[in-house]
């Protein structure tokens, strides 16, 4: 059988603080049809992610409604995950090598992990184009079975896609009876899905990486890795990918610190099982670094974890998301719960989050980053104002029960 996630319990309950007593009661009327429903998760690695967070609490409160709940995760090898980045690149724009070999290291290993599927489903929710394939498999394995429902989620920019891959992955895609996207303007025309569905992903308000932390345990945290919570901060938290432009964040940062000649850089992130890209971009991000000792490079190697982020984000007078292409951006609604200003690049869903003005500002460039932050530096009493508007605006559109009540209303209506 294919890798099962263990994952921690969660009680919807407990989020009435935050999202509201009505908004819990809707879920849990929402969800009564769907008591028993049997529903599978699949996507590409249990750490290291954005899907991987938000399946780390998804899973657990569609277990709170008493429905069984499990989330799976394929097998992969370095080949295979080599391909899968490649086609990650290249569905958002990047030139990369596709070829005959190529497609059948994908297709031979997605066949295998279809061969491990087990059990009956009543919905099945495959992540992003690592497992895409799955669907076209099933008629080899048991879980092929008449009422399972089949969704494919994308998390990621399609607006520039390579033609040619899109095309390889079209005909697998097309088989789903519902598809999930962060914004409209992801979806390709030619996908002929007939149930399309926009429901961008949300931030865990309970989770470790976003609860109150105390500041004298903040302060504490950082020093622990040599970061001066008495000097100005700026800070990008992300995974080592080259889309989320790091050495372009510290090239802005040089900028900043010709201003503010006492301010800080930290770069923290994780590297994500399925990324055999991530090492690479390290070692440029370091390279770029040099022997500059206020620019802070860290990520799990350094056992930085969801505590540690969570303290980086709330030292910060800056939060940075400098992404060129860009699914989401969890990071971002994480900033602004936290009550900080967040400076993201112009690029897919970020734009949903930062009000341009209002919670932060959205960039075009190295040098506009660089600007805004100096300005934002100089005036601390503003960028707590546009933190704090920005924590009211996740409050209202991007906590984890928005998510929830979206995957309940898609799987009832399938039902139906």
């Amino acid at each position: 059988m294919l890798e099962r996630v263990p994952l921690l319990e969660k009680d919807l309950a407990d989020y009435e603080g935050v999202a509201g007593a009505d908004t819990v009661e809707r879920i849990r009327a929402l969800a009564e049809p769907l008591r028993g429903a049997r529903i599978l998760h699949v996507n590409a690695t249990a750490y290291g992610g954005g899907v991987a967070e938000l399946l780390a609490t998804h899973v657990p409160l569609l277990r709170s409604l008493g429905i069984e709940a499990e989330w799976q995760v394929i097998h992969g090898s370095d080949e295979f995950f080599a391909v899968t980045k490649a086609v990650h690149n290249a569905l958002q724009g990047a030139d990369v090598p596709w070829n005959h070999d190529m497609q059948k290291v994908y297709l031979e290993k997605v066949l295998d992990n279809a061969l491990l599927l087990e059990d009956s489903w009543d919905y099945v929710v495959v992540h992003d184009p690592q497992p895409a394939a799955l669907l076209t498999f099933v008629g080899y394995s048991g879980v092929n079975r008449p009422g399972t429902h089949w969704i494919w989620r994308c998390h990621i920019d399609l607006t520039d896609a390579r033609a040619d891959i899109w095309e390889f992955f079209l005909p697998h895609v097309e088989q789903y009876d519902a598809s999930v996207w962060t914004m409209p303007e992801f979806v390709p025309a030619s996908l002929g899905t007939e149930r399309v569905v926009v429901a961008p992903p949300c931030i865990d308000p309970l989770s470790v990486k976003n609860l109150d932390l105390h500041d004298p345990f903040v302060t504490e945290i950082c020093k622990q890795y040599g970061i001066d919570t008495t000097r100005p901060i700026m800070c990008q938290v992300s995974r080592y990918d080259p889309w989320k432009d790091p050495v372009g964040v510290i090239e802005a940062f040089r900028i900043v610190r010709d201003e503010v000649p006492d301010a800080q850089l930290v770069l923290a992130g994780s590297m994500a099982t399925d990324d055999p890209e991530c090492f690479r971009v390290w070692e440029q991000v370091e390279e770029a670094r040099g022997q500059d000792r206020d620019i802070h490079l860290l990520s799990n190697i350094q056992q930085v974890g969801n505590v540690q982020i969570n303290a980086f984000q709330r030292a910060a007078d800056v939060v940075v998301q400098k992404s060129l292409r860009e699914g989401f951006g969890l990071t971002v609604a994480e900033g602004l719960w936290k009550g900080r200003p967040v400076i993201g690049g112009r690029a897919g869903g970020i734009e949903l989050q930062i009000r341009d003005g209002l919670d932060g500002y959205l960039v075009d460039s190295v040098e506009s980053c660089a600007r805004r932050t100096i300005e934002l530096l100089a005036n601390p009493d503003r960028a707590d104002e546009m933190g704090m508007a920005g924590k009211e605006h996740v409050r209202q559109n991007f906590l984890s029960t928005r998510e929830l009540e979206d995957w309940v209303r898609l799987f009832g209506s399938l039902a139906g």
